[in-house]
């Protein structure tokens, strides 16, 4: 995946090193390398949507501790000393490699056993972030042979939970690695997990029922994070930026849109709540569309159309049924 600003190597490397140090400086009980704190399981999450899955899974019996503070844009997360120092201390870490390069590399000279990287729990696909125009995708919710070549391509992308559908077999896998992580309490994971499932499975009918019937299927945003979703349910993505909502499209992009949205009856044009909405604004201002929020979930801050991950999705069907012009 292009990140957006790769953080410095010597920086990464140096903060790495200091808590590394910091780490074994350290003589409380808590840094011994048990993992548990107050009889709970120590779980370190790297951004939002893994923190979800370590609360909801992990329940009473764990506590939890998350790496991007609210408000943080994750990709352009720096590790303070002490916050590697604090992987050390879990009892397992659950993260999603390719969205936050700091933070990977943090993981990987931590010694800590239990290590879970979401994206090796579903499987991972490429899409056109480029800007090509394709009607062309393959239907909602097929998975094509191969994909598992996928998973260890650098361009692949990690958005994968944005379709509830892959978020609810990362969940599964999270919730064995916290049962084997904490076997006393794996009675409690398997629950948990059934009932977030239960959750995830009622979001996706949601989705599915409420998108079918649609006066257009295409959708304009900033940020080309919904790859998933659009495929999920039959819908197209249209970026203005591609991965990175920063960046300036090009005039040729621009013009490219413009005409997509003539073509394709397109209403709305989509920004995010943790980055600018200034490109989507003009988009929209040039075209005569409408703006509106959908919202990646990469982390939850007093702007966001919901307390939780539940809710801010459905808050984003909303969005989307009403820019779609849903039956």
């Amino acid at each position: 995946m292009n990140v957006r600003r790769l953080i410095p190597t010597a920086a990464t490397a140096g903060a790495v090193a200091l808590g590394l140090l910091a780490v074994s400086a350290c003589s409380t009980s808590d840094a011994a390398g048990d993992g548990n704190s107050d009889g709970k399981l120590k779980v370190a999450a790297s951004f939002y949507p893994m923190q979800y899955l370590a609360e909801q899974i992990g329940g009473d019996n764990v506590s939890v501790t998350t790496l991007t503070k609210p408000g943080v844009e994750p990709h352009d997360l720096e590790l303070k000393p002490r916050q590697t120092a604090e992987l050390n201390d879990a009892g397992l870490i659950l993260y999603l490699k390719g969205v936050q390069p700091a933070v990977d590399k943090a993981i990987a000279q931590t010694s800590v056993k239990y290590k879970v990287d979401a994206t090796t729990l579903t499987q991972l696909e490429n899409f056109d972030t480029s800007g090509g125009h394709d009607h062309g995708h393959e239907e909602a919710g097929h998975e094509e042979a191969g994909h598992e070549e996928h998973e260890a391509e650098a361009g692949a992308d990690p958005h994968i939970w944005l379709d509830p559908v892959k978020y609810a077999e990362v969940a599964k896998g999270v919730g064995a690695q916290m049962e084997k992580a904490d076997p006393d309490h794996a009675a409690d994971y398997k629950k948990n997990t059934d009932a977030l499932v239960a959750k995830l499975t009622a979001l996706h009918t949601d989705f599915e029922q409420g998108l079918k019937n649609s006066a257009t299927k295409t959708f304009i945003t900033t940020h080309s994070a919904f790859g998933y979703l659009a495929e999920r349910y039959g819908l197209e993505q249209e970026g203005i930026s591609g991965v990175d909502p920063e960046s300036e499209p090009s005039p040729a992009r621009i013009k490219e849109l413009q005409t997509i949205a003539k073509e394709d009856k397109v209403t709305t044009v989509f920004f995010e709540t943790l980055a600018s909405d200034k490109t989507a604004k003009t988009l929209a201002k040039d075209t005569g569309l409408k703006t509106d929020v959908l919202d990646p979930l990469e982390g939850i801050t007093d702007r966001s159309k919901g307390d939780d991950y539940i809710e801010v999705m459905r808050a984003n069907l909303a969005a989307l049924q009403k820019a779609l012009g849903a039956k």
